[in-house]
């Protein structure tokens, strides 16, 4: 069997060379997959006549970007705060060292890319358990780094987060002292870690204090709040309405606020709030919304110059958690109405 000439195959030309489709080939290469052992070892040898990962030719000076928690619908991530803020950073860190910096669509619409993308090395942003963008960058052997634990991390990864369970026990801790006796947290959208962090960190604090979690599903095409109807008309259980809320997304804190108006709730005096966010606006709303930052900033530089080290040594200097620290903005919404 020949090679192919050029700077080394694709998936797709392993896939035609052993007659089986790209995913059967990203699986065997990649580990994963419910594959028979004599077609995942055929995969590999012919992957191995054809030179798959001995030698990946000339460097693009190009990284890759991806968000791929929501790849099952298109939405417009570079739109959110927090993403756009963190591109821009990343941007920057890229072009400081010499590299451009390409971002993929969102929506599974993309999936050739990762499989024939040319670049030196890949940032994924909140990569979800059974990822298939991170199996096809896996099988190709390109440098990964993570913004968020990714969902199957394997020993040697190295992912940029913040510490979710402290800052969620911050948030919470600052509610029951601005005197909240019943806090919901708003959540439940995403596969990825975040959002499980977050949750876990709730119910255990929860659990602690003997209060009963109370989590209300987030919708992002649910503009007026309507998930809390229930929930501010007394319609939960154990009965009564709660007196605070902690919201995990950019949307959220205006879908609350749009939810208690249409109940004749006020903030901060009858109901506190906090909303992770990193959009500037809260901070001139009546009343202006206590925050979140997850300082995408801060993590979009060292994730994107953890990366360019990674391209350029091959290997890491630190695996699994790089820490950015999260940050509490307290204004009016989460205050006692005698303390702003």
């Amino acid at each position: 069997m020949t090679r192919v000439p050029g700077p080394g195959p694709t998936i797709a030309d392993i896939a035609r060379a052993a007659e089986v489709s790209t995913a059967t080939v990203s699986h065997a290469l990649a580990g994963t997959g419910r594959l028979g052992d004599g077609t995942r070892r055929r995969v590999r040898e012919v992957a191995a006549s054809l030179g798959y990962g001995t030698h990946r030719g000339p460097r693009t000076r190009t990284l890759g970007l991806a968000v791929t928690t929501y790849a099952d619908w298109t939405w417009d991530f570079a739109g959110v705060a927090y993403f756009s803020r963190l591109l821009t950073a990343a941007t920057s860190v890229a072009h400081a060292h010499g590299y451009a910096l390409t971002t993929l669509p969102a929506d599974r619409g993309a999936e050739p890319l990762w499989h024939t993308l040319a670049v030196d090395g890949m940032l994924l942003l909140d990569s979800p358990q059974d990822d298939p963008v991170l199996r096809a960058l896996r099988a190709r052997g390109l440098p990964i780094v993570f913004d968020g634990r990714p969902g199957d991390p394997l020993p040697g990864d190295v992912w940029v987060d913040n510490d979710h369970a402290g800052i969620t026990r911050e948030v919470l801790d600052h509610l029951a002292a601005s005197g909240a006796r019943r806090i919901a947290l708003h959540s439940a959208f995403g596969r990825e870690f975040y959002t499980g962090a977050v949750t876990s960190a709730y119910e255990h604090w929860c659990a602690e204090r003997g209060m009963p979690p109370l989590v209300v599903p987030f919708d992002p095409l649910d503009g007026e709040g309507r998930a809390f109807d229930p929930v501010f008309g007394g319609g939960v259980d154990p009965p009564g309405r709660p007196d605070a809320v902690y919201t995990l997304y950019d949307p959220g804190g205006r879908q609350v606020l749009a939810a208690a108006a249409r109940h004749g709730i006020r903030t901060p005096e009858d109901l506190l709030l906090v909303c992770a966010s990193e959009d500037a606006a809260y901070a001139d709303g009546d009343p202006p919304v206590t925050t979140v930052t997850l300082n995408p900033e801060r993590i979009g530089a060292l994730a994107m110059s953890t990366l360019v080290a990674l391209v350029e040594s091959g290997h890491a200097e630190a695996t699994g958690r790089l820490t950015v620290a999260a940050g509490l903005r307290v204004r009016a919404s989460s205050l006692p109405p005698d303390m702003y």
